[in-house]
C-alpha cells in the first residue's frame, strides 16, 4: 500500500483540517487528554507520537505593497498507524502538509505526503525546526526565549511561493481548562495553544510577480487521539485578530442539532478567558457554490459577554482546499462592533 493510499485510509475524516482529526475511528492504545496535566515548553511545540494525531497549523493576513489583501495558509499533520514505536521505514507515524495562497481572485494550493521516521517529515521542539521536504518552518528564536517566538516560513507549489518572517509580539494562549480542550458534551478533548501574536514580514510570489508584504500571523497547536461524537459532522473554526489588539478563537462543532461551540477571549496583552460551551454564537449569513457544494463564506460571530457582534466576509469566496481532505478555508474581513481580520475553516461541507 503506497503512502497516499495509507494517508487517504488515515486522514480522510470530514473534520480532519484544522477542525480536530479522528471522526469514525478508534483511540485505543494511544494516550488521551486529562484534565489537570499541565502544557511544559518546549517539549510540547515538538511532536506527541503517543498521541494519534496532531498538527503545527500557520495562518497569516497580509497586506501587499501593491495595496491588495492577500492570506497563507502553512500545515503540518501528523497522524499515526499504530501506537507503538519504530524505526525507518517500520515507523507508524504519517505527515501531510498544507500551503496555501489566497488573493482576492485566486486561491493556490498545494500539499505534500512523507512517511515518518526517514526524516523527510519530522518536528524538533528546540531549537524549534518543522518541516516536510523543502517547506520549512524554522525557529529562529534568541536565548532565553520561547522557542517559537521567531520563526522563519517557506513553502509554494504551483504558481505561488511564500517567505515569510514571523516575531512574537505577545505570549502562548493555552485554551480550555490550561490548554485541555472540551470538543463535545460528551467529554471528547484535545491539547490545544496558540501562538496568534505574530508581526509578519516577507514576500510572496504569485504567478511569477514579487510582492513584498506586511502582515499578522497566527500558529495553532493542537493533538489529541479521541474520536467526536457520534452525531458530530464537521467543524467551523475563526480565528479573529481585532484592531484593538484584542483576539478571539472560536469554534463550531456541527451535529444534528444547535453544535457545540466553544471560545476563547483573548485581550491585547494576551490574558485568555475562556468563554463557557455555548457562549458563542455563529450564524451562515450567505452561501457561495464552491467545488459543488453550498458554503457559508458570510456570518454573523456574536459572543454577548465580549459585546462582540461582527460580521466575517471571505476575500475570496472559492478558498477550497482540494486536497487529500477537501475543506474551505481563507482569510477574512472583520466589521460590526469590532474592525480586524482573520482565517476562517469549515469542514464536512
Amino acid at each position: 500500500m503506497n503512502v497516499r493510499i495509507l494517508a487517504l485510509c488515515l486522514f480522510a475524516s470530514p473534520a480532519l483540517a484544522q477542525g480536530f482529526a479522528g471522526l469514525g475511528q478508534q483511540a485505543e492504545g494511544f494516550a488521551l487528554p486529562r484534565r489537570g496535566d499541565e502544557l511544559t515548553f518546549p517539549r510540547d511545540h515538538g511532536a506527541h507520537p503517543d498521541y494519534r494525531i496532531e498538527w503545527w497549523y500557520l495562518t497569516a493576513v497580509l497586506t501587499g505593497a501593491d495595496g491588495a489583501d492577500y492570506g497563507i495558509q502553512w500545515t503540518l499533520f501528523r497522524s499515526a498507524l499504530a501506537p507503538e514505536a519504530g524505526e525507518g521505514w517500520e515507523s507508524p507515524q504519517l505527515w501531510m502538509a498544507h500551503a496555501a495562497l489566497t488573493t482576492p481572485d485566486a486561491h493556490h494550493v498545494a500539499e505534500k505526503l512523507a512517511r515518518g521516521g526517514i526524516g523527510q517529515a519530522g518536528v524538533t521542539p528546540s531549537p524549534f525546526a518543522a518541516w516536510i521536504d523543502d517547506w520549512q518552518m524554522q525557529g529562529r528564536a534568541a536565548a532565553g526565549t520561547d522557542a517559537i517566538s521567531a520563526l522563519d516560513l517557506t513553502a509554494g507549489g504551483a504558481g505561488f511561493s511564500y517567505r515569510l518572517a514571523l516575531d512574537a509580539q505577545g505570549p502562548l494562549v493555552a485554551h480550555g481548562d490550561g490548554g485541555y480542550s472540551v470538543k463535545s458534551a460528551a467529554g471528547q478533548a484535545s491539547w490545544y495553544y496558540s501562538q496568534p501574536f505574530y508581526a509578519v514580514t516577507g514576500d510572496l510570489e504569485v504567478d511569477g510577480r514579487a510582492i513584498p508584504v506586511t502582515g499578522q500571523a497566527w500558529l495553532d497547536r493542537e493533538w489529541s487521539s479521541q474520536p467526536l461524537a457520534e452525531d458530530q459532522i464537521g467543524w467551523d473554526w475563526f480565528s479573529l485578530i481585532f484592531d484593538d489588539g484584542a483576539r478571539l478563537m472560536g469554534f463550531r462543532l456541527r451535529d444534528a442539532g444547535a453544535g457545540f461551540t466553544s471560545a476563547t477571549w483573548i485581550a491585547p496583552d494576551g490574558t485568555p478567558e475562556p468563554m463557557a460551551p455555548g457562549a458563542l454564537r455563529v450564524t451562515p449569513l450567505r452561501k457561495a457554490q464552491v467545488a459543488g457544494r453550498q458554503i457559508p463564506v458570510d456570518w454573523r460571530v456574536e459572543l454577548p459577554d465580549k459585546a462582540v457582534d461582527v460580521t466575517v466576509s471571505a476575500l475570496n469566496d472559492a478558498a477550497w482546499m482540494g486536497t487529500t481532505v477537501p475543506y474551505w478555508e481563507g482569510p477574512i474581513a472583520v466589521t460590526g462592533s469590532h474592525s480586524g481580520r482573520g482565517y476562517l475553516e469549515m469542514t464536512g461541507y
